[in-house]
């Protein structure tokens, strides 16, 4: 994500508003308004002042004021005890990243905005044998993530194209909540013939799903649900340009 994405998404969520919600409000898509959120659309400043202001985003000086001026209104007083337990529960080196982009912004926490909102979680990407190959700072919302255990959900390193048709190609990051049930029209996590595999479920019955695959052809496998080991669902994408 970028600083600017960040702030954005903190003061969204801190006026309780949908993404589409404020897309409405600032007359730009949703679409547009969620990649400048995850820091993959540029934004010009003067545009990011009106979505900023639109949202409710109170201005030291209305006539100029920098992009460090906003991040200064951001109410930090109220947060950052919370930052502060967050960062203890840093290993070391992250802890003095940390420290260290803070004091270099000149703005407590002002490049780690998701976190002003609540607590940050440190959560694994795994790879296709389940070993963690990196981490992800998340932020916990009400003490959930996506509405599951913040120790529970991880992200998932998609290993091949099998996925590509429905939007989840090789070496995109799959953040994953625990479903051990089938969910019909979700992309799931599961173990399948001593495999993992990410896959589309259709539910045909009270015994069988359809596993739906898309690279270069649309696959499907009708399989018994006592056959499959369902681990997660698929929730969010998140992609490198």
């Amino acid at each position: 994500m970028s600083r600017l994405g960040d702030l954005i998404r903190t003061e969204r969520i801190r006026q309780k508003l949908t993404t589409k919600q404020v897309a409405k409000k600032c007359g730009v898509s949703e679409s547009y308004l969620a990649a400048v959120e995850a820091g993959t659309r540029i934004i010009a400043d003067d545009q990011a002042r009106r979505i900023l202001k639109t949202i409710g985003l109170k201005q030291q000086n209305e006539a100029e004021f920098t992009l460090d001026d906003i991040a200064v209104t951001v109410d930090l007083a109220q947060v950052q005890p919370r930052l502060a337990e967050a960062v203890k529960k840093l290993p070391k080196k992250e802890e003095a990243e940390l420290a260290a982009s803070t004091d270099d912004e000149g703005v407590a926490g002002s490049v780690w905005l998701d976190a002003l909102q609540s607590v940050l979680k440190r959560v694994p990407v795994m790879n296709a044998v389940m070993k963690p190959v990196s981490y992800r700072l998340v932020p916990v919302e009400n003490g959930r993530i996506e509405g599951a255990n913040p120790d529970k959900v991880f992200f998932y390193l998609a290993p091949d194209d099998s996925m590509r048709g429905f939007r989840i190609h090789k070496g995109d990051i799959v953040l994953t909540v625990p479903a051990q049930s089938p969910v019909d029209g979700a992309v799931m996590l599961m173990n399948y013939k001593e495999h993992r595999y990410l896959r589309k479920i259709k539910i045909l019955d009270d015994r069988n799903v359809l596993l739906q695959a898309y690279d270069r052809a649309y696959e499907a496998e009708t399989v018994p649900i006592s056959d499959i080991g369902f681990l997660a669902r698929c929730v969010q994408v998140i992609f490198e340009l």
